[in-house]
């Protein structure tokens, strides 16, 4: 999260300053698309470098001293540098925004979506999506799971849910998996920072009805913005444009705005054939 915060300080300090990116990249004596990997966040910021542009720039000493002395927080790795080998380069690219995100909005059509989710119902589901992986890497997806929840609990940070009531009847692993999955959902609904609200499957169409899962994040931070993720089939989606970012935030608002709050209800009657599973 540091190293986002610097990258966009350093971003908005050049175009406030009036110069372009070849400027930048003249100072530093490279090409321009390493100022734009720099302003992106995808280089290790260099103390060298950030002191360059910051001369650039005319920041101010005492500028500078913040400036420099954040270089360091921004090249420390993440909590979740140990699970690199089972996370994607997107993943990797939005896990330290979610880590430090104030609000986080989800949606998903079909399943409970997976910060509200039970270790053995994740299980089931990683199982399904990867037959055959070798259990090491399964055991360390939950873990990341099991993290990232955690960190979310502990920072109190406002999670608000909104999912189809399709997510209630999916049948993930067996009935018993789903019930405790289901009395895992009242049990986080009732929490102070904790919002769900399920669309029944009678409801008219809403802006996201026909959307893939997505989860909108947001940073206390007046320099970033909110970032846009989406769960595709094989990888994720980031997007932290303005221009495409707030029309999903109006459709979410909108899709929200017309489904009440809704504690889930106990586990829907299952057919008996199901039930002998």
């Amino acid at each position: 999260m540091d190293h986002l915060v610097l990258a966009a300080r350093l971003r908005l300090m050049r175009e406030t300053s009036g110069l372009t990116l070849h400027d930048a990249a003249r100072a530093l004596g490279s090409h321009t698309m390493t100022v734009r990997r720099i302003e992106a966040a995808e280089t290790a910021a260099d103390a060298d470098q950030v002191a360059t542009l910051l001369d650039l720039y005319g920041a101010s000493p005492e500028k500078v001293r913040q400036m420099l002395a954040s270089v360091a927080e921004a090249n420390r790795a993440g909590w979740w540098h140990p699970y690199r080998r089972v996370m994607s380069p997107e993943q990797q690219r939005w896990i330290g925004v979610e880590s430090a995100a104030s609000v986080l909005r989800l949606w998903h059509g079909a399943l409970v979506p997976d910060l509200l989710q039970t270790q053995e119902y994740a299980r089931a589901l990683y199982q399904v999506r990867e037959p055959g992986d070798d259990g090491g890497r399964e055991d360390q997806k939950l873990a990341l799971l099991a993290e990232r929840q955690a960190r979310l609990a502990d920072r109190g940070a406002r999670l608000w849910v909104l999912m189809s009531a399709a997510a209630l009847h999916t049948m993930v692993g067996s009935p018993e998996i789903m019930r405790a999955q289901h009395e895992h959902l009242r049990t986080a609904a009732a929490r102070r920072h904790c919002t769900i609200q399920v669309v029944p499957l009678t409801a008219a169409p809403h802006p996201l009805t026909a959307a893939p899962p997505l989860r909108l994040l947001r940073i206390p931070v007046p320099e970033i913005g909110d970032y846009a993720v989406w769960d595709l089939p094989g990888d994720d989606r980031v997007d932290d444009d303005p221009a495409v970012v707030s029309p999903l935030r109006q459709a979410m608002d909108v899709a929200g705005a017309v489904t009440p709050i809704h504690v889930p209800l106990p586990f829907p009657d299952l057919p008996h054939a199901v039930q002998r599973v």
